[in-house]
């Protein structure tokens, strides 16, 4: 059975028989005045019997002071301090949800009791055959966190691949852990902005859920230079997560999820604000496909896995209820419950239909570009 408990009686007083704002919720339980008995994650499930999603002035409040702002500038020193605040936190605080993998990026599972690590290691082979990596490739992944993918694809394909993170710490345990793999010949991690990855152009590029943080402003621009970096032979592969569209007479409330309510708008507020400040291009499929065209892409696949999205937050949500006194010890309560609000809410995102997680596969529109290789190499896909 869960239940609310409050560690402050004027609190108490005030919702006792109301209904409470989830942005109240939100603060409440990062600061300890609200308790959770039982499964915070099963909780929220039964959100919609307890909470109301009423605008707030501090929703409003930041929404003009930062979300706006943040969304005009997306400057390099911007996006910099974004990350550093975000990954460079410590390797020890990602790995306590994570897992030994440290991928941050939606699995794939081939069954539904399939460990967190297995389904890792399946998407990224999945990754190596969607670009149709060969021997001898080089490979660029932008935004390669700790370098999992880089390491595993050049082991198994025997490509040369190259990962870009703003990150220092990722940068450094990427590094070690390529060494440690003897893969120092043909894969390597660099401290970068993607806006400053040099060329000649690369045979395959993948970015796995980092353009999320390019932001609106910037998409356009970000993917013409994913078009000069790649090879006009050569894939991508873009994973990334968006809410979906809503429908053209606006925002409505919908408690069957089928389009965007108050619900998604305050659950990207809390996004923006605690976890992932700046990444404002989480964006329905029908913008980024308008964006892939205009690029000069062709879009030649898309897949839809939002509900693998949903079970690896879930296992990360496990994963880090059962580290729980580390992470307390080495990063306070605070953090803890941040995190824990962040994973156990997360979840309903892809298992409630309410985002996407899209896996696309595009190349360059060019006439002479070989389209039969599709055919020739296909695969038949796993069933999401």
């Amino acid at each position: 059975m869960q239940a609310l408990s409050f560690r402050n009686e004027g609190t108490a007083r005030s919702f006792r028989d109301r209904r409470i704002p989830m942005t109240t919720f939100i603060e409440r339980y990062i600061d300890g005045s609200i308790d959770v008995s039982g499964d915070l994650h099963e909780l929220l499930r039964e959100r919609a019997d307890w909470v109301n999603y009423r605008f707030t002035w501090d929703q409003a409040r930041f929404l003009i002071t930062k979300f706006v702002p943040s969304l005009l500038v997306h400057s390099k020193a911007a996006d910099r301090s974004f990350v550093v605040d975000h990954y460079d936190r410590g390797n020890d605080f990602f790995e306590a949800f994570l897992g030994d993998s440290m991928v941050y990026t939606s699995a794939r599972f081939g069954t539904v009791d399939e460990s967190l690590e297995a389904a890792q290691e399946r998407k990224i082979r999945d990754v190596g055959e969607k670009l149709q990596l060969e021997a001898g490739d080089r490979l660029l992944d932008i935004g390669c966190g700790w370098g999992t993918l880089v390491a595993n694809l050049a082991e198994q394909f025997r490509v040369d691949a190259t990962g870009v993170t703003l990150s220092k710490n990722q940068t450094e345990l990427a590094s070690e852990r390529i060494r440690a793999r003897h893969l120092e010949d043909r894969a390597r991690v660099l401290t970068l902005d993607y806006r400053d990855i040099p060329g000649p152009a690369y045979d395959k590029i993948s970015c796995l859920e980092m353009a999320e943080h390019v932001g609106v402003k910037n998409f356009q621009k970000f993917l013409r230079q994913v078009g000069g970096l790649l090879d006009d032979a050569g894939l991508f592969f873009l994973q990334i997560v968006g809410l979906r569209r809503p429908p053209e007479l606006g925002i409505v409330r919908n408690d069957r999820g089928g389009y965007w309510d108050a619900s998604d708008f305050t659950w990207a507020m809390f996004m923006s604000k605690y976890i992932f400040p700046g990444a404002d291009a989480s964006l329905p499929l029908s913008f980024v496909a308008a964006q892939f065209e205009k690029a000069g892409f062709e879009i030649r696949s898309v897949e839809n896995i939002n509900v693998h999205y949903g079970m690896t937050i879930h296992r990360w949500y496990q994963n880090w209820m059962r580290n729980r006194e580390k992470v307390i010890a080495g990063y306070g309560e605070r953090w803890y419950r941040l995190w824990h609000l962040f994973l156990a809410w997360s979840v309903f995102t892809g298992v409630e239909g309410r985002g996407d997680c899209l896996q696309i596969v595009a190349h360059k529109s060019r006439r002479a570009f070989d389209r039969s290789r599709f055919v020739r190499s296909r695969k038949r896909p796993a069933a999401a």
